[in-house]
């Protein structure tokens, strides 16, 4: 498993680990996107594991994406387009369905910031461990941006409508405390427990019957995927609209200043 670049597998008895290896921040991109998509379905073909923990190292669980880099809008503005999907080949987007498609249980270790499209990615696993110091936050509207990542599908499912529609509106920074209570995350803990705590709960799912596990939680997300698939396709349509604007300038620079953004809706 040595390919992958930006991430390292490893596997403990019936439970894989897949830890991002982009510190401090772990901002993402497709490359790093596409490896956990390809470290999850080569667990999917592995009879030994049962479930996976997906953790990361650095300050920040994953940071989402880094929009002062110039590399990032260049090569989404310069992708092929899949008719099918609706979207550039090999979008982000595109290996987060991929994500959503696998088949076995994953528990992400949330010990820091997940912040826009990483708050995506923790919420495409099963379950979350959390600690107090960790902080959830969708800061796309701070941006003046559209959220992304298919979570304006699956943040719902977790806390209920309204809640999302605090998060998306406010672009508030979630403790991993409140996170708890709302239901976004399952166990908090003290931060330097978080991985073993996950791990833990890995191991107690990877105790039941590998079939049981994957049939019933097949029956659980059934159709997850695909309700990922078109609310990717749309948020990817408002964003693109969205990028095209003075507000979405304005909303990186004054987030880049660490200052209140003058919006001026254009």
């Amino acid at each position: 498993m040595s390919k992958y670049t930006d991430i390292g597998v490893e596997k403990h008895g019936h439970v894989g680990l897949i830890e991002i290896r982009k510190p401090p921040l772990n901002f993402f991109d497709v490359a790093l996107i596409n490896q956990i998509a390809d470290a999850l379905e080569e667990f999917d073909k592995d009879v030994e594991i049962r479930a996976t923990v997906l953790a990361a190292q650095g300050k920040a669980f994953c940071a989402g994406a880094d929009f002062s880099d110039p590399k990032r809008q260049e090569q989404e503005e310069s992708s092929q387009r899949d008719p099918a999907a609706n979207l550039p080949i090999n979008h982000l987007y595109v290996q987060a369905v991929r994500i959503f498609r696998n088949k076995k249980p994953i528990v992400a270790a949330i010990h820091g910031a997940a912040i826009g499209g990483g708050l995506g990615l923790a919420v495409s696993a099963d379950f979350r461990v959390t600690c107090p110091e960790a902080r959830f936050a969708a800061n796309f509207t701070k941006l003046g941006f559209h959220p992304g990542f298919g979570l304006t599908a699956t943040l719902p499912e977790l806390v209920g409508k309204n809640n999302a529609e605090l998060i998306f509106y406010t672009s508030r920074r979630v403790t991993g405390e409140e996170a708890t209570r709302m239901g976004l995350a399952n166990i908090c803990v003290p931060q330097d427990q978080v991985r073993a705590e996950a791990m833990k709960l890995a191991q107690e799912i990877a105790e039941c019957s590998p079939l049981g596990l994957i049939s019933t939680r097949a029956t659980m997300r059934a159709g997850l995927a695909d309700r990922v698939l078109a609310a990717t396709n749309h948020e990817l349509a408002e964003q693109n609209k969205l990028r095209a604007t003075e507000d979405f300038k304005e909303g990186v620079k004054a987030t880049a200043e660490r200052r209140v953004a003058n919006f001026k809706g254009r």
